[in-house]
């Protein structure tokens, strides 16, 4: 099943993600993403966290249909990560988080290290682009030109590859702190292979995926 984490920050406007929206099986708003919730038109089966940062505390109201989890202030993991645990346990094996750009560092950097873990986010709608957990192959249709940046995670990354890039991904090793940043494409249609670890991908909206 998949499922739709909003979360406090800047999301991507919602022509940008419009299409996507009706994908998700289950959808959790955790504490300000219920403003992101009220802003997209979408009504959250799931609302949970401290609800410190919403507008307006009223709105948790106007989803009667919805399971709500109210925590503390005070508590061992914050409301992304409270959003994130409950859609797991709800049977998500897919989550995308939406939102969490702009604002504090530490709370962008916190949505950086979900990624690395086995049960962290597959996608990520930052407000200018989206960020994929890439594990194996994946194809896309874009234009040419657009921009591509691949990280990888804590393990490293060997044994990728890539088609329809300027700067091949072939014969590359990272370690922590490797990265490729700003690769083009030069095709209407690339792709990437992830090689021996996950990679994070950072794909412009204009990039659509091709079927597997």
């Amino acid at each position: 099943m998949r499922a739709l984490l909003l979360t406090g920050g800047e999301a991507p406007p919602l022509s940008a993600v419009a299409g996507h929206l009706g994908r998700f099986g289950l959808v959790c708003a955790a504490d300000s993403g219920l403003d992101l919730a009220a802003t997209w038109g979408l009504e959250p089966d799931l609302i949970a966290g401290d609800m410190d940062s919403v507008s307006d505390l009223g709105l948790v109201g106007a989803y009667p249909r919805a399971r709500v989890h109210f925590v503390p202030r005070e508590k061992d993991e914050t409301d992304t990560e409270l959003g994130l645990r409950l859609l797991r346990e709800a049977g998500a094996n897919r989550v995308v988080l939406a939102g969490g750009g702009g604002g504090r560092l530490d709370h962008l950097l916190a949505v950086r290290a979900l990624f690395e873990r086995a049960d962290g986010p597959e996608e990520w709608w930052a407000p200018g682009e989206r960020v994929l957990r890439l594990s194996g192959g994946r194809s896309w249709k874009a234009e040419p030109g657009s921009l591509v940046s691949v990280f990888p995670l804590a393990s490293g990354a060997s044994g990728m590859s890539s088609r329809g890039l300027r700067w091949p991904l072939e014969g590359l090793e990272w370690g922590p702190g490797g990265f490729g940043v700003s690769n083009e494409t030069v095709d209407r249609e690339f792709s990437i292979e992830s090689g021996a670890a996950p990679l994070l991908v950072v794909l412009p909206y204009g990039a659509s995926d091709l079927p597997a």
